[in-house]
């Protein structure tokens, strides 16, 4: 079932207050729609009740399903049980509340950690089941995986109308920060901030920085969930990414320009670089619902470092 005009449709987008959640919400009403953002601490959507009490009180044409427990390689490693459980669990539960209340469509967003270790540059969605993640954020990409199998076992036997998008990495304003638990870009940017503000003459990175990553600015990857939402009924998973890699050792020298570090940058090669590369094949998208990102590496990078120096934050923070 398609949305080509979401004017008036009622949607139900779960994790709508965060990172993510909040650009799509923004998108859908643009368009429109009337959207009910879902918040963890009105619905806990590990409680199979919780699921159920969402969908049958909101009654959505459309479900967008974002929630997750997710965190950079750091809170990958301290949380593999709780990052596995905790994300299958809301999938499972979201996804069979979906099919009881007979939505019309659901939306679930997964992860590139899905894909195996040491799959072929550029990642395309028929690799994603020929090998194992990479170890420091497996448990989370398999969690995030089993909801594609679930999608469309419950399509096969039941006819659920499910889709299952594959977003890169993103960044962007508002991003989490929290140096505990952030992903790279947003670490990156406090910690090159924080020692042009105390004038640090040093900053240390984790790895080698000869791993590569994929990057998506947030307003283009909302702008591809929308997209999908209306155009795409399809069975097979869909990467959502920029298709433009670079390595992490250059996006540090970038950063670093931006933010006007002028100092040393120390890699601490005794952490992990997670996995080795990370780029997409985004021609499925761009066939399927003519999603092409449009925001550059850099100008994303530049409106992001201006949102987080406009926020209040202790200048001594690193």
């Amino acid at each position: 079932m398609n949305f080509e005009n979401l004017a008036g449709v009622r949607i139900v987008v779960t994790g709508g207050a965060g990172f993510l959640g909040r650009f799509v919400v923004q998108e859908l009403e643009a368009s429109g729609a009337r959207v009910f953002a879902a918040r963890a601490r009105d619905f806990d959507l590990r409680e199979r009740s919780s699921c159920r009490r969402l969908l049958e009180v909101e009654r959505p044409e459309l479900l967008i399903h974002l929630a997750a427990v997710v965190g950079g390689i750091g809170a990958n490693r301290a949380n593999p049980g709780r990052y596995l459980y905790e994300n299958a669990i809301m999938g499972l539960e979201i996804i069979e509340a979906a099919r009881l209340a007979a939505i019309p469509k659901t939306v679930v967003v997964g992860t590139i950690c899905a894909y195996p270790k040491f799959t072929p540059v550029p990642f395309r969605e028929d690799d994603l089941w020929n090998g194992y993640p990479e170890e420091t954020n497996a448990p989370y990409g398999l969690a995030k995986k089993l909801m594609l199998a679930q999608l469309q076992a419950y399509r096969q036997q039941y006819g659920l109308n499910g889709i299952y998008l594959l977003p890169v990495n993103l960044y962007g304003p508002a991003d989490n920060f929290d140096l505990e638990s952030s992903h790279v870009i947003p670490a990156m940017i406090r910690k090159f901030d924080a020692a042009v503000r105390n004038g640090h003459s040093e900053v240390t990175l984790w790895g080698t920085g000869a791993a590569s990553r994929e990057f998506l600015y947030v307003e283009d990857c909302a702008r591809a969930i929308v997209a999908a939402a209306q155009l795409y009924d399809g069975s097979e998973p869909v990467n959502l990414g920029s298709g433009r890699e670079i390595s992490i050792r250059e996006l540090a020298d970038l950063i670093a320009g931006l933010c006007g570090f002028q100092g040393r940058i120390v890699w601490n090669a005794a952490l992990p670089d997670g996995q080795p590369r990370r780029c997409l094949d985004v021609s499925r998208a761009q066939e399927r619902f003519g999603f092409t990102a449009s925001v550059p590496l850099q100008a994303g990078l530049a409106q992001t470092i201006a949102w987080w120096r406009q926020q209040p934050h202790d200048v001594a923070a690193g």
